[in-house]
């Protein structure tokens, strides 16, 4: 079976040439780039936009007080193929019931322990501000050698953002409107932005500054019928590059799909890798969730056409990381 090719319709509409992607990355990175916004020592990107009162409009969406967990399992039967060295989580029993018997605490005391060896980046995680740059420079402008070192990343550290990513958030069941029956969009298929306002417009509601966007393709919910596959960096359908000026545009703190890489794979380029993320992280400073599982969520937004809700998706505070592992949290 050859492999889905992507349209580049959106992108030829936009006025880019398949062929030259660093022309167009240069285009929009200086059209929509925040470098300077929010001073020259600022590590929090578009988690500026996330404030106080953004947080109380996410509280008031908690209505009946169910909860949703949309991580996918931290296991050893996860999607990853080893690229980069990735691997999928090894879970490993320190001690177990039957060390317990061995008498080592006192009064019958026993218990167990375990232990974790996982890249972290493996299952639903976020991308700090620290994973990707354009050519040699992080958010801000930083020069990314000076920003990311053995050390790890000494400036934008995903514990930067520890205590920030928690408001409102907005499912887009993009799947659910504009793909097949069972609510899913084929692989290839690139999300524009008129998709993501015809998404919202079905909903009802709106999508505004200091969100937390949670986009749904229905990729996870065929893996999980079919088959990891190829979902680990695989074809997936996925933004368009040319979302870039709405991703700006409207302000939102953060965005989250429902597959590998946020982005619509095959890239719409002849000859690129990723290219929407040289855009989002080093000059929007948006974080960007990988991997979510939006299933059960999105069931329920449809039963009560409500999408809008509380969520906190607290990334771990991994000193020097430039991503970290996440269960978010839904509460409508």
């Amino acid at each position: 079976m050859s492999a889905p090719v992507t349209d580049t319709t959106a992108l030829r509409a936009a006025g880019f040439d398949p062929a030259k992607p660093e022309d167009a990355i240069a285009a929009v990175a200086a059209r929509v780039s925040r470098w300077g916004r929010w001073g020259a020592d600022d590590v929090l990107g578009s988690l500026n936009l996330l404030t106080a009162a953004k947080r109380l409009e996410g509280a008031a969406c908690v209505r009946r007080g169910v909860a949703f967990s949309l991580s996918q399992p931290f296991d050893a039967e996860g999607p990853q193929r080893g690229w980069r060295r990735r691997t999928n989580p090894v879970h490993t029993m320190l001690d177990t019931g039957r060390e317990a018997l061995d008498g080592e605490f006192p009064h019958g005391l026993g218990g167990a322990d375990d232990v974790i060896a996982m890249p972290l980046q493996c299952s639903t995680q976020w991308d700090g501000l620290g994973h990707i740059f354009d050519h040699g420079r992080a958010w801000n402008g930083r020069a990314a050698a000076d920003v990311v070192t053995s050390a790890g990343d000494r400036v934008t550290g995903i514990e930067t953002a520890a205590a920030h990513l928690a408001g409102r958030g907005v499912l887009l069941d993009v799947g659910r409107v504009l793909g097949d029956e069972r609510g899913e969009l084929p692989d290839a298929y690139p999300i524009t932005a008129d998709d993501l306002e015809a998404t919202h417009a079905a909903h009802g509601v709106a999508v505004g500054e200091g969100d937390l966007v949670c986009v749904r393709t229905g990729q996870y919910a065929r893996t999980r019928r079919e088959g990891w596959g190829g979902y680990a960096g695989g074809p997936a359908p996925g933004l368009s590059f040319t979302t870039a000026d709405w991703l700006h545009d409207t302000g939102i703190a953060a965005v989250a799909t429902d597959t590998w890489g946020v982005e619509v794979r095959p890239n719409e380029f002849d000859d690129a890798f990723q290219p929407l993320h040289q855009i989002a992280i080093p000059h929007l400073g948006l974080f960007l969730g990988e991997m979510w599982d939006l299933d059960a969520l999105a069931d329920d937004c449809a039963a009560d056409h409500i999408h809008d809700f509380f969520l906190t998706a607290a990334p771990l505070r991994i000193t020097g990381a430039v991503g970290s592992p996440v269960n978010p949290i839904a509460v409508k």
